[in-house]
């Protein structure tokens, strides 16, 4: 993986990324990802295969279990379950579980708006709310009300195409062909545990995992819904790539050196023209152990973050 400029200074206020780099940016059409490396730390539940859906206690209310027998589980900021017959909820909030713990989210909210039936505990597929959805979701953590995103998700709907209605599965569910070709025409690295995404050359979010397992188990969910949704809307119209004016493989692979060089340090130019790290506010929600989650807000970015001893362990920080 070629790497390039540590992402430390990319973050806001106190908090570190030191040894994560990026590496060589993979494009699909309007959508890039440029796929982070960085340190593996034990003891974090993967969000698959540990931590699971417990029950739904009533709308906006869900339980989740971290199923592991060893291991801290980080809730996945904005995480969401989809069943049939049953209403879809997403969490506006991350978290931490112990091993073996239940946890009641009482401020989830419910992402379709005249379904009836309550999620059950048993195998089901997750997805990342949209980045649309995203700044207002973390705006309304704590606040109780199941309804409260659906007037968000139908002008979603709106902007997308789709009758205006607070129904997010007419994106996840009914688009999800389309959605999936980003899980595929990008492929995450070895060793991966994070990924910077762009959509249309623009700064659109940015996650760290605590380690490959966590990202491998993550990636679907971030590049079909989370940043899938704004890449499939900006998708422009196919057009053939213009050649490398090279006559030997020499010259080719010079080329295609000097195209990466070009890409990475637009990058860097964009995400220095973000600000991610001005005038952000960091305010601490909860701690386990050494462990804190803190609220990031910015006037370009948000999300979560948990760090240990300052060093960023988990990351979703979102354009707003």
């Amino acid at each position: 993986m070629t790497e390039m400029t540590a992402l430390d200074t990319l973050v806001p206020g106190p908090l570190s990324l030191a040894g994560h780099r990026l590496g060589t940016p993979q494009q699909a059409g309007a959508f890039t990802m440029v796929p982070i490396s960085g340190p593996d730390r034990p003891g974090f539940v993967p969000p698959r295969t540990g931590l699971k859906l417990s029950r739904v206690t009533g709308y906006g209310r869900l339980e989740l279990r971290n199923g592991a027998a060893d291991g801290v589980a980080i809730v996945p900021l904005h995480i969401g379950y989809v069943q049939d017959a049953a209403q879809n909820h997403a969490l506006c909030r991350s978290a931490f579980l112990a091993p073996g713990q239940k946890l009641l989210f009482e401020d989830a909210c419910c992402v379709q708006q005249t379904q009836g039936g309550y999620l059950t505990g048993r195998d089901q597929w997750f997805f990342v709310l949209p980045g649309e959805l995203r700044a207002r979701a973390l705006d309304l953590r704590g606040v109780h009300g199941y309804a409260k995103l659906w007037d968000d998700i139908a002008e979603l709907n709106q902007r997308c195409g789709l009758p205006r209605r607070g129904h997010l599965e007419q994106i996840l569910s009914r688009k999800r062909p389309v959605l999936t070709q980003f899980q595929s025409r990008l492929e995450p690295q070895p060793g991966q545990v994070g990924a910077l995404f762009l959509v249309d050359g623009r700064f659109a979010g940015l996650e760290i995992c605590p380690g490959p397992r966590y990202f491998a188990e993550m990636w679907p969910a971030l590049a079909c819904f989370a940043y899938g949704v704004a890449a499939w809307r900006a998708e422009p119209a196919p057009a053939p790539a213009a050649p490398y004016d090279a006559a030997t493989l020499a010259e080719l692979r010079g080329a295609l050196d000097r195209d990466r060089a070009a890409r990475l340090t637009g990058i860097a130019a964009r995400l220095a023209a973000a600000a991610l790290d001005e005038a952000a506010d960091v305010q601490e929600e909860e701690r386990y152990l050494d462990l804190r989650l803190s609220t990031v807000t910015g006037p370009h970015l948000a999300g979560q973050v948990v760090t240990d001893g300052g060093q960023a362990v988990y990351a979703s920080l979102f354009a707003r």
